[in-house]
């Protein structure tokens, strides 16, 4: 399946980018090619205490430090010294294999960087290593095994308790790894393909029998640096960061047709100190989701999502949200700011999913700069997924929302105000607004407000009365 063009026979295809943002992406994206094979850490002015970088002859703000200095490899090696052929048929699942487990060897040494060039790459799942670089050479393009056995199933997640979409196991990804240090997947703008179609007419015809993989999964490792590279066509979640700590996600481009479902882009999860920079998405669910556990699974591991920045994000979905927190939300979700994000067409901009059994906590979120356009309800809370593990979840595990910052969101046409629904037990506290503006609402559509207080100053139309219109000195 082509990355560029896709179109699954259900009217949907990729939508086209405005000339502007056709500029923007290029320059961005030629500012950050690289020269040689190994990644420059030249080209990029950050290190570990660092707050900026260069792109284009512009200091742009930064969370790379998140990560640290990206390592000169002291091994590196083809897939090709290890038999891989790269002409799309023949499969390199072993070869992949076999390549990590012997540079995993030189794990102690300065690490290994396994270059992939040119060509098409058929693989099914492998594993990652510690001290580690993935480089996707201009070109290169992995592609996901057709072959179901070529994804073998792995054991749930304790803060899941169960497969997400099945009972029992789940695939494993594409790309995994579990308790791994300093780990890089980048390149020259190679691809990884995941030829999710196979997966998603086993969703829409009801016949999967086990929770789909992700395109990348990452588990219990710290340190991590994805960038520079597309992603698309993932069967399920596409980068899954997942009890993870120190997390770049850089000059990404994810895809996927609109109507594939369950297509997020990124998804950190029971994670901490995690940046999002820079990356555009088109998806058939949430561009960016954090999330930290399902129901009595995530309150009993209580590892909440933490720390975490969302930074010149673009993109659509015609289904899902901008950014959305939860809806698995149990371990608890706090100090997230996402800024400077550009969405359109997409069914919601700014949206906190939960509801009664989730139990946990959305605590000091900050959300500035948003532009959307065409969105059909800017900013939604909404309760009542009614989507529970299994029959043992507690009806009396109420989530805890409060300190949600809003400043500076511009909405264009959308259709429908916002709509903010706290639950009833515990109402949502703290949604305080800023400069916001909704422009094109028809006159006949209202704030839709339920269970909720807070403060809005400059905020037209006029919001719901629970936001007062004055600001507490906790805005």
């Amino acid at each position: 399946m082509d990355c560029e063009k896709q179109n699954l026979g259900g009217g949907v295809t990729r939508l086209s980018w405005s000339p502007v943002l056709v500029l923007i992406t290029l320059v961005g994206l030629l500012s950050l090619q690289l020269t040689t094979t190994t990644f420059d850490p030249t080209r990029l002015l950050w290190g570990r205490s660092s707050e900026a970088y260069v792109s284009g002859g512009e200091v742009r703000k930064s969370c790379v430090r998140f990560y640290g200095g990206l390592p000169e490899r002291k091994v590196l090696m083809s897939i090709e010294d290890f038999g891989g052929v790269g002409d799309g048929t023949t499969s390199n699942t072993e070869v992949f294999r076999r390549a990590v487990r012997h540079m995993q060897q030189f794990g102690g040494g300065g690490g290994s960087q396994l270059n992939v060039p040119k060509g098409r790459w058929l693989t099914g799942s492998f594993n990652l290593t510690s001290n580690f670089t993935l480089f996707l050479e201009e070109g290169a393009v992995i592609l996901g095994s057709q072959d179901p056995k070529e994804w073998p199933l792995v054991e749930p997640l304790l803060s899941y308790g169960r497969g997400r979409e099945r009972l029992g196991a789940r695939h494993i990804s594409l790309i995994h790894g579990n308790g791994l240090t300093d780990v890089v997947i980048t390149g020259k703008n190679g691809t990884i393909d995941g030829q999710g179609r196979m997966w998603w007419e086993l969703w829409w015809n009801r016949t999967l029998e086990h929770t789909r993989g992700h395109l990348v999964e990452l588990m219990n490792s710290r340190n991590i640096f994805i960038s520079n590279l597309t992603f698309c066509n993932s069967p399920f979640w596409t980068i899954h960061p997942v009890y993870c700590s120190n997390v770049v996600v850089k000059d990404m481009t994810i895809l996927a047709p609109l109507n594939a479902p369950n297509t997020d882009g990124i998804d950190p999860d029971s994670s901490t100190n995690v940046c999002i920079e820079d990356c555009y998405i088109e998806s058939g669910d949430d561009l960016v989701a954090v999330k930290s556990g399902w129901d009595q699974y995530g309150i009993k591991m209580a590892r909440p999502s933490s720390n975490i920045i969302v930074r010149r994000v673009s993109g659509t979905t015609p289904t899902c949200s901008g950014v959305g927190i939860g809806s698995e939300m149990s371990g608890g979700v706090f100090n997230v700011t996402v800024e400077d994000m550009h969405v359109w067409d997409s069914a919601a901009g700014v949206r906190i999913k939960t509801d009664k059994g989730r139990g946990g906590y959305i605590v000091n979120i900050t959300i500035t700069n948003i532009r959307m356009e065409r969105v059909k309800i800017p900013l939604r809370f909404s309760r009542g997924a009614n989507d529970h593990p299994d029959e043992y979840w507690d009806p009396n595990a109420v989530p805890n929302v409060k300190g949600i910052f809003f400043s500076n969101v511009v909405s264009l046409n959308s259709s429908k105000a916002p709509s903010i629904q706290g639950i009833e037990e515990l109402p949502f506290a703290g949604i305080c607004m800023k400069n916001v503006s909704l422009l094109g609402l028809q006159s006949s559509a209202a704030w839709h407000c339920e269970f909720v207080s807070g403060f809005a100053e400059n905020v037209s139309p006029m919001p719901c009365p629970e936001l007062k219109n004055n600001v507490s000195s906790s805005c």
